[in-house]
């Protein structure tokens, strides 16, 4: 058997040490043992090798077999085990009461080996994806993840150029409920380097507010510095941007990850731009919909300069402000910026397309056709002639 494995290249684990040590005196005292002594040992173990072997290299391209042992029960009548004995020369006395006892069945445990394949899983990332289906995603997805419900969105792409890797990244369906604990937690982007597992916690693969997003990032060149450029991070906000289109499925990752996406703004110079095209809010104009700024713009009314907003606790208690009448009885849509992060992420953005993003209750707030009433006013014509008449006196003094 050995002979076989060894001739087709696979790699093989054989735990018959573990056997060995398990009947010497080491095996049998180990708390005598020194602690990195009785930690070696623990190596042996049949699901100590099995836990490493998932954890580094499950998804190499060389099968991993393991010599594993099977118990099983079988039952045997007490006149089977007499002929055995029979058979082995063992002689004892007749006993009645056992006489009375034969024909029952009793059960003994039975050992058995054989070679157990422990890296089944392929790596899909090398696939096409087009050629991986729903399920086989959703599939994946649970296995890294541990999670019982399947995964909102996920993209499936590769980087060509100086660096080149394969990654799929998941966009789970519900925010974890430590999302923003104050323990500093590892991300849920695993690196692998030739499908051998390096870390989960390099903080360059992707920035903290992104941390809720999960998956696999594998290169045969990858070096173990890499850079936030290196790795592409625009591509990380695509597939947000471009992966959930339809607005059922972008609302469900809005209401679970808003939060995130405006640290980005607080946080992420690079990409804010990028950012705020992606959030949403609600609007005097908007009902219960979530309208985006995007499309705030478009609807602006003629000669609107700025865009409009107001901060409060709730959507209720922003939307009966006495702050709105004025703008209501114009026209002007307000945003509702009802998150406690939203006044540090506006803080951040201060415009967006040009556009300048004003609170409305800013003290000495004036709207633009105010402003354009008052400059009419100023250009009339009996303010003109006043204008002059005073000019001409001043120079006379």
């Amino acid at each position: 058997m050995m002979s076989s494995i060894s001739g087709n290249h696979k790699l093989v684990v054989h735990s018959l040490l573990q056997g060995m040590l398990m009947r010497s005196n080491w095996a049998e005292e180990p708390k005598s043992l020194s602690s990195s002594r009785r930690t070696s040992w623990e190596y042996l173990e049949e699901r100590r090798i099995k836990d490493l072997v998932k954890k580094h290299s499950v998804f190499i391209s060389y099968p991993i077999y393991l010599w594993t042992e099977k118990t099983t029960e079988k039952e045997i009548s007490d006149e089977d085990d007499e002929s055995k004995k029979e058979q082995e020369g063992d002689i004892e006395e007749v006993d009645e009461d056992k006489e009375k006892e034969k024909g029952k069945k009793k059960k003994i445990k039975d050992f058995s080996h054989e070679w157990q394949l422990i890296n089944k899983q392929k790596p899909i990332w090398l696939r096409k994806p087009e050629e991986i289906t729903k399920e086989e995603y959703a599939t994946f997805y649970k296995s890294l993840t541990n999670d019982w419900d399947e995964h909102l969105a996920v993209k499936h792409f590769s980087v060509e150029g100086q660096l080149e890797l394969k990654a799929i990244l998941f966009v789970p369906k519900r925010a974890p409920f430590d999302l923003f604990g104050t323990r500093k937690k590892m991300n849920n982007i695993k690196l692998y380097v030739r499908r051998v597992f390096i870390m989960d916690n390099c903080e360059e693969l992707i920035p903290e507010y992104l941390g809720f997003m999960k998956g696999v990032v594998d290169s045969d060149d990858l070096p173990l510095n890499i850079s936030h450029e290196m790795l592409q991070r625009n591509k990380i906000l695509m597939v947000i941007r471009k992966n959930l289109r339809t607005r059922r499925d972008y609302n469900k990752f809005y209401e679970a990850f808003s939060k995130n996406l405006k640290l980005g703004i607080h946080e992420d110079s690079q990409n804010r731009a990028k950012l705020a095209d992606l959030l949403r809010y609600q609007s005097t104009k908007s009902g219960d919909e979530l309208t985006s700024l995007k499309d705030y713009v478009t609807r602006m009314k003629e000669g609107q300069k700025d865009i409009y907003y107001i901060t409060g606790e709730s959507k209720k208690a922003v939307e009966n402000s006495p702050f709105l009448e004025r703008l209501k009885k114009k026209g002007y849509e307000v945003l509702f910026m009802v998150d406690a992060i939203d006044e540090y992420a506006i803080g951040q953005l201060k415009e967006y397309d040009g556009k300048k993003l004003v609170s409305v209750t800013k003290e000495g707030l004036k709207l633009d056709d105010e402003n354009e009433e008052e400059k009419g006013r100023e250009n009339s014509p009996l303010r003109a002639f006043a204008r002059s008449s005073l000019e001409t006196e001043l120079r006379r003094l």
